[in-house]
């Protein structure tokens, strides 16, 4: 049988990969690891947003629930201007490796829902993850229903970040905001 892990940015993201895969016969398994998330309060808000709703919806889910500032920041450091890009392989190579550490099939993340992360970039490390541990990497473009789950997620009453999660990407929202 097909055990898929679906690595998880945070509930809105997630609302409508849940719901397409489910609608294909695929049940996800969650996983929560996100050490790029800053600061705490906003790591533990998205975390305990994603409990919540994993248990509304009846989703297995399973937490890697180490705060991970210093080992995001030493990952990224100094070329800060690449961060997305290990930030990627972090997390993708950690699901890829609790994926066949714990008997599921394939894996994949919604992060490949945004239209704001590097979709290539994202489907490439991926695809070297899954290569590295011997597990099949489930691509699936869920872009075009981003819209359709933010709206879903407020309805829901979701906590709603308003940044991919890095303290950088943070300072550039507040940069954007002032030009």
């Amino acid at each position: 049988m097909e055990k898929t892990l679906l690595h998880i940015c945070c509930a809105p993201c997630s609302v409508m990969c849940i719901e397409t895969l489910r609608t294909e016969g695929i049940e996800p398994h969650g996983y929560w690891y996100n050490p790029n998330i800053h600061p705490v309060t906003e790591y533990r808000a998205r975390r305990d947003t994603l409990i919540q709703y994993a248990k509304d919806i009846n989703m297995e889910l399973s937490l890697r629930d180490d705060y991970g500032l210093r080992e995001f920041v030493r990952a990224i450091y100094p070329d800060l201007e690449n961060r997305c890009g290990v930030c990627y392989e972090m997390r993708l190579f950690e699901a890829a490796r609790f994926a066949k550490e714990n008997g599921f099939t394939s894996f994949l993340t919604t992060l490949l829902i945004s239209p704001y992360q590097n979709h290539g970039l994202l489907k490439a490390t991926a695809e070297r993850a899954a290569a590295e541990f011997g597990i099949d990497f489930l691509y699936r473009d869920f872009r075009p229903f981003f819209r359709e789950g933010q709206k879903k997620a407020r309805e829901l009453g979701l906590y709603m970040q308003k940044y991919c999660g890095c303290v950088f990407s943070e300072e550039e929202r507040y940069i954007r905001k002032k030009k």
